[in-house]
């Protein structure tokens, strides 16, 4: 009997969809097609100077030619901990900080260190690709509470209670969301934290686009605003989207000092230190001020107003302002099973394979989110890229019949 040449574990794993969809993007560019891409969520500026130039810096101290702690270098360690009191009123020490290869591995390494076989995990769907991934790996068991437009993409206390059974030990709180941009209030979020810390629930939140709010929209972080939730929380974060650096590959994990030593010792066998120079890097980002994400935040303000009008304006697409991030979520179910040239797509991902094809503009359908029937647009990306492109799917969606 021949064995599977791939273990059943790593099988069951999906490939990154956005990221498929920007390689498949930039693929189909490189052949010399005009196509646009509304598929990956990274800012298109420049990573700030000040932040290079420590790199740069950094590159000429034998200090970072060798291996160092491999759960990040003292002084950022502290400069997080600094930095989220500063942010978000959450008090913290350094030794309750891990610092990771970017957001990813800070995510597995919470759930693999938090999840034995068979626990729960309530998941707030739309979600982003990653999350279902991690907890799989960790042996976690994901339960889905999903969410749509009429509701903003906002869970209730009283749905997540319908979830939770006595195997639940997780709760995966976003805010604000990916994919969706939905950010919630302060009360809401208040009342959440409660109700998990009624129950006994690990809260791990994931505040990596903490600084991208719009309108009256504000973040708060659940660790602050639930302080009974005590030691049963873990913060996930990262410079990548503040500060426009989603290549440099830095990211950190915020707890119980337990919880960050087991993670610690996962990731000294795993990968040891995130780079020293992008760890230097990192360090002037988060010991600086936010001016520069104030400045990307304006852009992605004008961005996001422009594309959900453009995009309400499209007969049978909905979209929800969002509050949060860089993403617009419609809804395209009332355009499914329609004729397009004598086509008709019956999911939302047949239709965006349609619109790449024919309309040379790639975004991501909702079935990677965990709901199918809509779409994932970024507006993180130059105006008149986005106006284009928008332009493209608004024609060709008109000629539905």
């Amino acid at each position: 009997m021949t064995r599977p040449r791939i273990s059943a574990r790593i099988s069951a794993i999906s490939e990154s969809a956005t990221l498929a969809v920007d390689a498949k993007a930039k693929a189909m560019k490189a052949a010399g097609r005009p196509v646009i891409g509304f598929g990956a969520g990274e800012p298109d500026f420049p990573t700030p100077g000040y932040i290079v130039d420590a790199a740069v810096e950094a590159c000429r101290s034998p200090r970072f030619h060798k291996y160092t702690p491999a759960g990040g270098l003292p002084e950022l360690k502290q400069a997080i901990a600094d930095k989220t009191l500063r942010d978000s009123g959450y008090r913290i020490e350094a030794a309750q900080v891990l610092v990771t290869n970017g957001g990813k591995q800070a995510v597995y390494e919470a759930f693999a260190t938090l999840l034995d076989p068979g626990d729960e995990v309530l998941v707030v769907a739309p979600y982003w690709t990653t999350y279902p991934e991690a907890i799989k790996l960790a042996g976690g068991v994901q339960v889905d509470v999903v969410t749509d437009e009429t509701t903003g993409y906002l869970a209730s206390v009283e749905q997540l209670e319908a979830a939770r059974t006595d195997r639940t030990k997780v709760l995966l709180f976003v805010s604000p969301s990916n994919p969706t941009g939905a950010v919630y209030s302060p009360e809401q979020v208040e009342a959440i934290g409660r109700w998990a810390a009624e129950h006994d629930l690990w809260v791990v939140t994931d505040e990596i686009y903490e600084h991208l709010t719009y309108g009256d929209a504000s973040f708060v972080s659940i660790a602050t605003a639930v302080p009974e939730l005590g030691d049963r929380v873990v913060v996930l974060n990262g410079v990548a989207k503040t500060y426009a650096m989603t290549g440099w590959r830095v990211g950190w994990l915020v707890g119980p000092k337990d919880v960050v030593k087991a993670a610690t010792n996962l990731q000294s066998h795993a990968t040891s230190n995130v780079s020293n120079v992008a760890q230097a890097a990192a360090l002037a980002a988060v010991a600086g001020d936010l001016s520069a994400v104030a400045e990307m935040r304006e852009a992605f303000d004008r961005r996001r107003r422009t594309m959900v009008r453009m995009l309400n304006e499209i007969p049978g697409v909905l979209c929800p302002e969002p509050k949060g991030a860089f993403y617009a979520y419609p809804s395209v179910k009332e355009l499914l099973g329609r004729d397009f040239g004598g086509r008709r797509p019956q999911t939302s991902a047949e239709l965006a394979e349609l619109i790449l094809e024919e309309a040379e503009v790639a975004l991501v359908p909702g079935e990677a989110f965990g709901t199918p029937g809509y779409f994932r647009l970024s507006y993180a990306l130059g105006d008149d890229d986005l106006v284009e492109g928008v332009s493209r799917v608004a024609k060709f969606l008109t000629q539905s019949r």
